[in-house]
């Protein structure tokens, strides 16, 4: 089929029981190509093709949603690790 893929996964990354490392990653993809990313370690987007670079810089200059991002490490990150921990811990 003719047409346009784009997608975005968000991943919330960790490996310590009090999510002390928990990064938040958000990456934005056009025709299985990932163009742009979100890291909350780094605190901003990084481009990674030509036109994510260009992305990047505009999203770089918006402050609010620059701190929205950062917020979703605990927001939804910390939230949904704690509450899928204990569903887990509960079953075992």
């Amino acid at each position: 089929a003719d047409g346009y893929y784009e997608y975005m996964m968000v991943e919330c990354v960790y490996s310590t029981s009090d999510y002390s490392d928990m990064v938040l990653l958000v990456s934005y993809s056009f025709n299985k190509i990932v163009e742009l990313q979100y890291n909350s370690t780094v605190g901003k987007y990084v481009g990674i093709t030509e036109d994510g670079v260009r992305q990047a810089e505009r999203l770089n200059k918006n402050q609010a949603d620059l701190q929205q991002q950062k917020a979703s490490v605990d927001t939804i990150c910390r939230h949904n690790a704690q509450n899928n921990d204990v569903a887990v811990r509960d079953k075992a």
